[in-house]
């Protein structure tokens, strides 16, 4: 299960604001307080689908380190590791921000990264990568491999 918002948390009363991800980058308001939200600083608590157009803004902005899951539908082992990103994206929520990338509706992004083989998995921070794994692994190693950069 994939989200398509995300959680920013009010500097000002600490209120937790669901914000739609289409209006991610906008000027908002808190909802309890009215004060403004920052523009980093989003979580979920799910994977996010995202492409072209949102790729950028999610990946530098969310304050987080991003685990980046570039799959396709027709991918076998990136069906099989879709229940490990969901488990992970609700274990670390607020200290990873975990993104699904279809490969074949997004290929300037799967090209810019050199993406070659299906699922790849990239970790970011400020949408540069650190990491890099090629095939599906189970809960417990993508686990261990993540928590290298989470705080």
């Amino acid at each position: 299960m994939t989200t398509d918002r995300v959680y920013i948390t009010c500097a000002a009363c600490s209120a937790v604001n669901r914000v739609p991800l289409e209006r991610l980058g906008q000027a908002g308001r808190c909802g309890a307080c009215h004060a403004d939200l920052p523009a980093r600083g989003f979580h979920a608590d799910a994977p996010l689908e995202v492409g072209e157009s949102r790729f950028d803004l999610v990946t530098r902005f969310s304050g987080l380190p991003v685990l980046v899951d570039f799959w396709a539908a027709w991918c076998a082992p990136c069906a099989t590791l879709t229940p490990s990103l969901e488990e992970l994206a609700r274990e670390l929520a607020g200290r990873l921000l975990v993104v699904k990338v279809n490969a074949d509706t997004a290929p300037t992004i799967t090209a810019r990264f050199g993406v070659q083989a299906l699922p790849t998995l990239l970790i970011l921070r400020s949408g540069l990568e650190v990491d890099r794994v090629m095939g599906a692994l189970s809960l417990p190693a993508l686990r261990a491999r993540v928590e290298r950069f989470v705080n």
